[in-house]
């Protein structure tokens, strides 16, 4: 996490205070000079301040006194923030560099709407990662790996965005006049290579699952590894592995299972439901249904939180100064006021 900040904020008001109090003495000390120098007097001289030139050139003066008092204070308040020394804070946890997730959705048709905000929910955390490794992974009859397990967070975001792009499709909508061509040809651009077994096959969950456990390298490694599986668990199809099979493959590797149930109500829904939390919590996952509002939200901050503490990631603050964006303004301000003040002596 990366946060601006100032080390001494109390400083800032410190060099305003001086600055003030430094113009009030240097005030009065010209006004007690101006009354101890000799004064000229000119004898009939007062229609000067009549003329025409005259009261343009204090019209000038007056403009450029206003101006040289404004760069002074934006100098001046310039200064304060240097002084109160700007900071960057990186709060950064290497341990956290030893954790892998796979994004595992099923993007049958029934899923294609909650896939959309998983993966609008981890682009709004993409920014905040720091070294975990992400993958995603597809399936409806078959899978197919989106990219696979990597902190190439330029690469990720722009996959995910992509995907986002092309999941944020209304089936409905094919026999509607909203109908989007274009948008129809990205869905099936991104979900091509899903349903090798053709239409006689869909949503294969174990199956699909099976292939995102097998989707973590470094097994001789000790990482911390979650699967985020999104499903509706609504099979059809002959699988190789059922979902508690998968379930246990998954165990077995040491990799965590989260899931997320986005089925509808069926005649059928309530036993795919109960079959996939029990698998999920058999083996201490996360479980949240897509009537839960805070489902997409908890699944991920709860795993994010979980982990970290596993790890034992004690965060470590990295601090940085950053005068660049006061000092340019500072030496930009102090160059008009130098400008300004020759410009009122000629």
């Amino acid at each position: 996490m990366v946060t601006e900040t100032f080390l001494h904020p109390w400083a800032i008001a410190a060099v305003i205070v001086v600055a003030v109090a430094a113009l009030v003495a240097g005030w009065f000390a010209r006004a007690a000079k101006r009354e101890r120098a000799a004064v000229t007097w000119v004898a009939n001289a007062s229609y000067l301040t009549s003329l025409p030139s005259f009261r343009s050139r204090m019209s000038k003066y007056r403009v450029l006194l206003s101006g040289l008092a404004v760069v002074l204070i934006g100098a001046v308040v310039a200064t304060g923030f240097l002084t109160a020394r700007p900071v960057e804070k990186v709060t950064r946890a290497d341990e956290l560099a030893t954790r892998d997730i796979v994004l595992c959705l099923d993007v049958s048709g029934s899923m294609i709407e909650y896939d959309t905000q998983v993966v609008e929910k981890f682009l709004e955390l993409l920014p905040s990662f720091n070294g975990e490794r992400i993958a995603l992974s597809i399936w409806n009859s078959t899978s197919r790996t989106v990219f696979p397990l990597t902190d190439d967070y330029d690469l990720v975001e722009e996959e995910l965005r992509y995907a986002a792009d092309a999941l944020d499709f209304d089936l409905d909508s094919l026999d509607d006049l909203s109908f989007d061509p274009a948008a129809y040809d990205r869905l099936l651009d991104f979900v091509l290579g899903t349903t090798g077994l053709g239409d006689s096959s869909s949503s294969l969950v174990g199956d699909g699952l099976a292939t995102c456990a097998l989707s973590f390298d470094l097994t001789d490694t000790e990482r911390s590894r979650s699967i985020i599986l999104a499903t509706d668990n609504e099979v059809f199809g002959n699988e190789i592995y059922t979902l508690p099979e998968a379930g246990e493959l998954v165990a077995d590797r040491g990799i965590t299972l989260h899931g997320f149930y986005a089925g509808e109500v069926t005649p059928t829904s309530a036993a795919q439901e109960k079959e996939y939390r029990d698998v999920v919590e058999l083996h201490d996952g996360l479980f949240y249904a897509s009537d839960d509002p805070g489902a997409v939200d908890g699944i991920i901050d709860n795993i994010t939180s979980q982990q970290a503490a596993e790890l034992d990631a004690n965060p470590e603050v990295v601090v940085s100064d950053r005068p660049e964006q006061f000092f340019p303004w500072l030496m930009a301000l102090v160059g008009i006021y130098i400008l300004a003040v020759w410009r009122l002596r000629t």
